[in-house]
């Protein structure tokens, strides 16, 4: 069976839309749109048909577009069942690990709070793909706008067991200045430093850092390596629980300054 066919399209300061499509059926979707009109430009030019449209959480540049998308395509919205009071024309409430059918695919539904309260993920084990919003980003995580750093840690525990080879489609392009942070974590990080000169590369150029995957992040990102003795070291924090390890590395990110 063929992967999904995934179009990224950058919206606003430094969202990223995705526009998927199955390739054995008409199921076409938009994860998150902010925006509507570089949504319908892409459908056009690709002659491809809106059905669904599926949020990860309720925030605006996430959900912006929901109901002027849904009045012109008479597309499905999906969403949170915990929070589908805040996500406007939902049509479908999915749960914490309910499979959800996309034409002749499935989508696993992955609850991960933190950022938000009811923020989901939607994972295509078949295409490797993971659909995350604003939980893991390429070398960070969202802030905990809702959530407690236990919450997200459990989150991010939760995304870090998919395979190594799942590409993270994260909402946003943060990843130089996550790298900048990252490496003030971790600075003996060898493959965080060839990574972050690849970023500045790709950047330099105006190409996306996204997506990444989870092998990736595994071995960078430090939001999900609080348990490497290094960081605990370089946080003067040996030997401490690694969501309190966790913790910090997030209050130092909230107000780091690149």
């Amino acid at each position: 069976m063929s992967k999904l066919e995934i179009h990224q399209i950058p919206v606003l300061n430094d969202n990223y839309l995705y526009l998927i499509k199955d390739p054995d059926s008409d199921a076409v979707g938009i994860v998150d749109p902010a925006q509507a009109d570089p949504v319908l430009e892409k459908l056009n030019e690709l002659g491809w048909k809106l059905t669904h449209i599926l949020n990860t959480h309720h925030h605006w540049d996430h959900t912006g577009a929901n109901l002027e998308l849904k009045e012109k395509t008479g597309c499905t919205i999906v969403g949170s069942a915990s929070d589908a009071a805040r996500i406007p024309g939902i049509d479908v409430e999915v749960r914490e690990g309910e499979h959800y059918i996309f034409g002749t695919r499935q989508a696993k539904v992955i609850e991960v709070s933190g950022h938000t309260n009811g923020h989901i993920a939607y994972w295509f084990e078949e295409s490797d793909a993971l659909f995350c919003g604003d939980t893991l980003f390429a070398l960070g995580c969202g802030r905990l706008f809702e959530g407690t750093p236990m919450k997200m840690w459990e989150s991010l525990s939760k995304l870090s067991a998919l395979p190594d080879q799942t590409e993270i489609y994260c909402a946003h392009e943060y990843t130089e200045a996550n790298a900048q942070f990252a490496l003030t974590i971790e600075p003996q990080n060898s493959k965080l430093k060839a990574r972050y000169d690849h970023i500045q590369k790709l950047r330099a150029e105006n190409k996306p850092t996204v997506p990444s995957t989870i092998g990736v992040e595994k071995a960078t990102n430090p939001f999900l390596r609080p348990a490497i003795i290094d960081i605990q070291d370089n946080l003067n924090m040996q030997g401490a629980d690694v969501v309190d390890v966790f913790a910090e590395i997030r209050a130092r990110k909230d107000t780091f300054v690149n």
